[in-house]
């Protein structure tokens, strides 16, 4: 797994290479996994790994049962907004209204391939391996039920919550934080009772393990925070102590 999680980084940079060199111009399908994986020599889960995080910067939209696409770059002046300046909480917040809806929307829809897909994602994430593999599973999990849901606009909304989970670093070090005091066990539990709900075809309690997953990482959240900022306190206590006690040594000796 910690090769195939190495060479999907290679691939996705091949892949957006092409996109840039024209090869795969904007508006075009890329060619089917089994082709691109003879191409690169990887195997097809690398191919999808690499499709899931072009997909995730904003380059491929997966389209389910229609295949993968190259979308237009963004251009200065073509209207395009800068991500906001939003906390942990706020993005969390978000994701919990968007996803959970999504869920719903996907247990009505959800293929058998799709299902099958998330089970293994979720055997990733409940598996004892490196971080960053578990981060990718975690990822695909939830763009994949974005697009299950069917609505180009929920899908559209995921996609973009997720850059922004990625790209901007105040809420990278706040999931950083979270994940570390996170078992895999626990991580893949609450991912699976979201899968039993869609396996079930059952739109109201995938929204409801849906919420409950993100209501439970509101929680860690708000206790990583909390820590941090009594050990910040905790730090500052400190050294005020040291400035007097150092004050009070020179007055002595004066």
């Amino acid at each position: 797994m910690a090769k195939e999680k190495r060479l999907y980084h290679v691939v996705s940079d091949r892949i957006r290479r092409m996109i840039s060199d024209g090869t795969y111009p904007p508006g075009s399908r890329l060619p089917g996994e089994r082709e691109l994986a003879e191409r690169f020599d990887v195997s097809r889960v690398t191919i999808r790994e690499a499709e899931i995080a072009l997909q995730a910067l904003g380059h491929l939209s997966i389209r389910t049962g229609s295949g993968v696409y190259v979308l237009d770059p963004p251009r200065a002046g073509d209207g395009s907004l800068p991500f906001p300046s939003v906390s942990a909480f706020e993005l969390t917040e978000a994701r919990l209204l968007f996803e959970s809806e999504a869920a719903a929307l996907a247990a009505r829809a959800i293929t058998p391939e799709a299902l099958d897909r998330l089970g293994e994602l979720v055997e990733t994430m409940g598996a004892e391996h490196d971080d960053e593999a578990s981060q990718q599973a975690d990822r695909e999990f939830h763009l994949t039920i974005a697009a299950e849901s069917r609505n180009a606009v929920v899908q559209f909304v995921i996609e973009t919550l997720w850059k922004i989970r990625t790209e901007l670093q105040a809420v990278r070090e706040v999931h950083a934080a979270v994940c570390a005091n996170e078992t895999a066990a626990d991580r893949g539990a609450e991912h699976e009772e979201v899968l039993a709900a869609l396996r079930n075809r059952d739109p109201l309690a995938a929204r409801r393990a849906m919420q409950k997953h993100f209501t439970r990482l509101l929680t860690s959240m708000i206790d990583v925070t909390e820590e941090k900022a009594v050990e910040e306190l905790r730090r500052k206590a400190m050294a005020s102590r040291q400035r007097y006690l150092n004050d009070a040594a020179q007055h002595r000796t004066g």
